[in-house]
């Protein structure tokens, strides 16, 4: 068995998901550049100069939020900086060593107080589609208050 929206918004501490609202993406959203700007605090220069192409994903390298982390005076530009690494570089890693468009994209609807509890678990679930397909798995052994056991064990 899989954890549902309401078991994983509760492991998560998320506010609870509201059915009877319709979630959509707003028309004017900010490109990838506007969006590392504004969470930088960079000029576009810099920003532009520095996004990758890798594959079909625009991503921008660790090393240069690294040096912007170690050399950049503003507090909340660091560790908003930090932040979005993290979830780049551990929660959803896409590019060995860089931070993918994906991922500024869910960072930048975080600030804006949007829970992350849909995108985890879609990641979740791509994950063990992936596994399911390298490996058989033996979910039928393990009970919905053992999975919650792990989960919460994370």
């Amino acid at each position: 068995m899989v954890p549902t929206v309401e078991e994983y918004t509760a492991l998560l501490h998320c506010p609870r998901i509201q059915v009877d609202k319709i979630y959509f993406r707003a028309a004017n959203v900010l490109t990838f550049t506007k969006k590392l700007i504004k969470i930088t605090g960079m000029s576009e220069q810099w920003v532009t100069a520095r996004i990758k192409q890798k594959g079909e994903n625009r991503c921008i390298p660790w090393k240069s939020l690294r040096d912007q982390i170690l050399g950049y005076p503003d507090t909340k530009k660091k560790v908003d900086v930090f932040a979005l690494s993290i979830y780049g570089l551990v929660i959803f890693p896409k590019t060995l060593g860089h931070i993918d468009e994906a991922v500024t994209d869910l960072f930048d609807q975080l600030d804006r107080r949007v829970t992350p509890v849909p995108a985890i678990l879609a990641e979740t679930f791509r994950s063990l589609s992936a596994c399911r397909r390298t490996v058989t798995l033996r979910c039928n052994d393990i009970t919905e208050e053992r999975w919650m056991t792990i989960l919460q064990n994370l």
